[in-house]
Formats: structure tokens, C-alpha cells, sequence
């Protein structure tokens, strides 16, 4: 048996113990870490594996990010992002329509379940975002994406439980529960650490 067959199977066998045990339940499969995962990444499978809060708890947050969706449809606008952690609710985003930006923000604040939210909407003129030379939607993307992935790859913190977004300012939201100082420190450490990444807003909570 090859190095990484060997590799391979006892990883597996403890993924599927951890599956029967009920350790992986989540609203979404992308949450449990793949064969790719488990080989490549340098972390332990635990890591990747749990996430330190119960199923009904992200049944909750679930249902918030699908009312504000439709608050979203509602208003006719996607120049919002949601991202959600034990029902604090983060919202980033970049309005250029006034009435729109007050009606999106008064129904957001309306969502009922919503124990803390965090709002980085902006409303800019068409003319003040020209001015400013503001990076694009895509860029933007990219710099949250890049955040997250830098977190996956980080040994003792636990990825999953940590939410990351970002806004035309080029700043870092870190969003989620840390289980020491010392996982909330290197998980900020490694969102700080991106090409092009200005500020970093904090919103980490840290309980065992």
C-alpha cells in the first residue's frame, strides 16, 4: 500500500466515525471536509471536521440569511452580503440609490431572531463612486474568498466556524467563534495577511 492509500484509509474510517457519532451535522455538505481536504491541508481532520454549535443553531441562522434574500428580491437590489454566526448578522454592501439603501437597511433591522447586527452598508452618489475609483464586486469577492481560504489552510484554527467578508474600502470582516485567544490571534493574523487588504474589522467572540 502506496503512502498516500495509507493515508487515505484511516482518514476516511475516522470521517465516517465522526459522521455516525454526529459531529458533522450542518445546513450545507460543503462543511465536511473532502478526501482533498483531509490529504492536502495542514490541519488536523477534528478541525475541519467540527463545528462548536448545534444544528438548531445554524437551523437559525439559516432562516435569517433566507429573510433577508427575500428582503433583498423585495427592494430589487444584490448590492448586499450577508454573512451570519450564532444569529449575528453581518451585512456589507455599497448602495447608490438613497430611498433604496433606507428601505433595504428598515427592513434588515426589522428581521426578527437577530440577536446582533453588524451594518457595513454604504450609501455613495453614482458621481462619489466614480471619484473614488472604488474596486469592483469581483475584486471584492476575491479578497473575502482569499481570506477564508487562508483560514482552511491554517493549522489549530478551526475554519468553520469563522465567516469572512469584505467591502470596496479593501477591508476584512472576521466574523464567528474562536475557542482560545490563541485561535483568535492567529485567526486574525491570517486574514490580515492578504495582498491589497487595508483594514481588518474584528467580530470574533471567544468562548471554549
Amino acid at each position: 500500500m502506496n503512502a498516500r492509500i495509507s493515508t487515505l484509509v484511516p482518514a476516511l474510517l475516522l470521517r465516517a466515525a465522526l459522521l455516525l457519532a454526529g459531529f458533522l451535522a450542518g445546513p450545507a455538505s460543503a462543511q465536511i471536509p473532502g478526501v482533498t481536504d483531509v490529504l492536502t491541508a495542514p490541519k488536523t481532520l477534528i478541525d475541519r471536521a467540527i463545528e462548536a454549535r448545534s444544528t438548531a443553531d445554524i437551523a437559525k441562522d439559516n432562516e435569517i440569511v433566507v429573510k433577508v434574500n427575500a428582503i433583498m428580491a423585495e427592494v430589487e437590489s444584490i448590492k448586499a452580503s450577508t454573512e451570519i454566526y450564532e444569529q449575528r448578522l453581518l451585512i456589507t454592501g455599497l448602495f447608490d440609490d438613497k430611498a433604496v439603501y433606507d428601505d433595504f437597511e428598515q427592513k434588515v433591522r426589522a428581521v426578527s431572531g437577530v440577536k446582533k447586527l453588524y451594518w457595513h452598508c454604504v450609501y455613495m452618489s453614482k458621481e462619489d463612486q466614480a471619484k473614488a475609483n472604488l474596486p469592483g464586486w469581483v475584486t471584492i469577492t476575491a479578497m473575502a474568498d482569499k481570506a477564508q481560504a487562508r483560514l482552511v489552510g491554517t493549522r489549530g484554527v478551526a475554519d468553520v466556524n469563522f465567516r469572512t467578508a469584505a467591502d470596496t474600502s479593501r477591508t476584512i470582516y472576521l466574523l464567528g467563534r474562536a475557542r482560545s485567544q490563541e485561535e483568535a490571534a492567529k485567526a486574525l493574523a491570517r486574514v490580515r495577511d492578504g495582498d491589497g487588504v487595508v483594514k481588518v474589522i474584528n467580530y470574533v467572540e471567544v468562548r471554549p
